[in-house]
């Protein structure tokens, strides 16, 4: 039950970041759900076991705020990081006013998003109580 909370979905339509991202997560002991895009995301939210979303800013036709948005209006709740390759300062805003636990500029730090991480998991344990 315990490992369950810890899992994480990773977003990014960029198939080799979301592997790098992918095995960073593992390394630092947490279970990984993969996605290659929101829609895919949204597809699979009610079997999902994430207690934490990782997300690119830019999803192709959609971004990670917009896909939070989604969720957030069909009943799913996650503290959300988000990380992108390009700091578009509006973005970066709505990121920031959606209320994501870290908006993280690619390529981050390991400490980076494992502090955002426990912060994002802690929040979701919180609320969970």
């Amino acid at each position: 039950m315990l490992m369950s909370r810890k899992v994480i979905a990773i977003i990014d339509d960029d198939l080799d970041v979301l592997a790098a991202v992918e095995r960073l997560l593992s390394s630092l002991g947490y279970k990984t759900e993969c996605y290659a895009s929101a829609s895919e995301f949204i597809d699979a939210v009610m079997t999902s076991e994430a207690s934490c979303l990782v997300s690119d800013v830019n999803l192709g036709d959609i971004t990670g705020v917009e896909m939070g948005r989604h969720l957030s209006a069909l009943g799913y709740t996650f503290p959300v990081i988000f990380m992108t390759g390009s700091d578009d300062p509006m973005l970066r805003k709505q990121a920031m006013e959606f209320g994501c636990v870290a908006y993280l500029p690619k390529p981050f730090k390991r400490d980076q998003i494992a502090t955002a991480l426990t912060k994002a998991v802690g929040q979701h344990l919180k609320r969970m109580c």
